[in-house]
């Protein structure tokens, strides 16, 4: 807008010193003079060669083409007016000269701090947005970090489970075949000992030890005293009628039929040394199966023990799995929001970005002009207010020939 202001003016400048200069717009000019009296000739004369003189004066020093001078040089070759108002007209150019030399100054002063500051502007915000960028990277490889980890957890404690599941199955079938198997042990031990204590009776009286009496509640002693008669007690049962029972509850396939025992001599024999090493065998076997039972119950313990400690690291690691996996949801939830305000931050900064383009762009426009023709629209300006102090100069009557 400045600079079109400017140039509209210097354009109607131009036509009008070009209308006035024309030649025939001169000889008009001084054909309109009014008659002077013969005794003012010679002063008339005189003031016209002083303004010829100061036009000669502007010409020659002369080193701008402001048409404003030039509108001055059309009146002083004119030569109307008077000295007064030539010496006004130069005066009050010079002075609106030096209030555009200062607005050029201002305005120069202007665009040259509003570019640096655009220019620290930017840099600044382009600091800024690569630092959002590198907080946005970080940002997002914390995110899918903690999102592998929490992965990572949740299949752990899932593995864990099915371990712990697995364990307490294997822990309840061993300790039901450690029942069974000591069960039957025992069962066996109770019936050796019970064939051992039969034998014991014809072979070894004194060894054998009678079945303990049968205690009468007090109903069945009044009974007895009064000579009557018991019913008599069941007959034992279990294995052999001995009392001794053992349930097989689980029967795996490997357990087959036994074969038929093989046929019996019946020709009698006497007690002896047979007697004694079937007695032996009988407290060998005792001491075999005891001895196995011993050692199962220890492998039996230490399965146990060994089980509540898998427990114990188990529930204290499942634990642990889960507060982490508490910290560090809580973690992801706080690092995608610092996420979303860091992306938030480079869409604003994106924008002052672009505003700030925008806005220098603007100073382009309004001081490009200004600044590539500041130097030789000012020598132009002082050349011109130069030769305007000469014509002056001469007006007041300096002799510059």
């Amino acid at each position: 807008m400045y600079e079109k202001t400017q140039a509209e003016e210097l354009l109607a400048l131009a036509d009008t010193v070009k209308i006035l200069n024309d030649d025939d717009a001169l000889e008009l000019f001084k054909k309109t003079l009014p008659g002077a009296a013969s005794s003012f000739l010679q002063l008339q004369v005189t003031a016209r060669e002083q303004m010829s003189a100061a036009l000669e004066a502007l010409q020659h020093h002369r080193k701008g083409k402001d048409p404003r001078v030039d509108l001055l040089e059309v009146a002083l070759r004119g030569g109307k007016g008077g000295f007064a108002q030539m010496i006004k007209m130069i005066d009050d150019l010079v002075g609106v000269l030096k209030k555009e030399q200062g607005d050029d100054d201002k305005k120069k002063a202007y665009c040259e701090d509003e570019f640096d500051k655009n220019e620290d502007e930017k840099k600044g915000l382009d600091l800024d947005v690569s630092d959002v960028n590198t907080a946005i990277d970080d940002a997002e490889e914390s995110v899918a970090t903690l999102k592998s980890e929490l992965k990572a957890l949740g299949d752990g404690i899932e593995k864990l489970d099915k371990e712990v599941g697995d364990a307490t199955e294997t822990r309840k079938e061993e300790n039901q075949d450690w029942t069974q198997t000591s069960a039957a042990n025992n069962a066996a031990v109770e019936v050796l000992k019970f064939a051992k204590n039969r034998l014991n009776k014809f072979y070894n009286p004194k060894l054998h030890k009678a079945a303990p009496k049968r205690e009468l509640s007090e109903e069945d002693q009044i009974t007895v005293n009064m000579g009557g008669t018991l019913a008599p007690t069941e007959a034992p049962g279990g294995i052999a009628g001995t009392g001794i029972s053992f349930v097989q509850t689980r029967r795996s396939d490997s357990d087959a039929v036994p074969p038929p025992p093989p046929a019996a001599d019946m020709a009698y024999k006497s007690k002896g040394e047979e007697s004694a090493g079937v007695i032996q065998m009988m407290d060998t076997l005792t001491a075999d199966v005891e001895k196995e039972n011993q050692e199962l119950k220890i492998t039996e313990d230490h399965a146990q023990t060994d089980y509540e400690q898998f427990m114990e690291d188990a529930s204290a690691k499942r634990a642990e799995d889960s507060k982490s996996i508490t910290d560090k949801e809580a973690a992801l939830a706080d690092t995608e929001s610092e996420l979303l305000g860091h992306q938030e931050t480079l869409k604003d900064k994106k924008t002052d970005l672009m505003e700030n383009a925008k806005y220098g762009a603007g100073l382009h426009a309004e001081c490009d002009w200004l600044l590539k023709y500041f130097d030789m629209r000012k020598e132009a300006r002082t050349g011109e207010i130069e030769a305007l102090g000469k014509a002056k100069d001469v007006l007041n009557g300096a002799d510059y020939a």
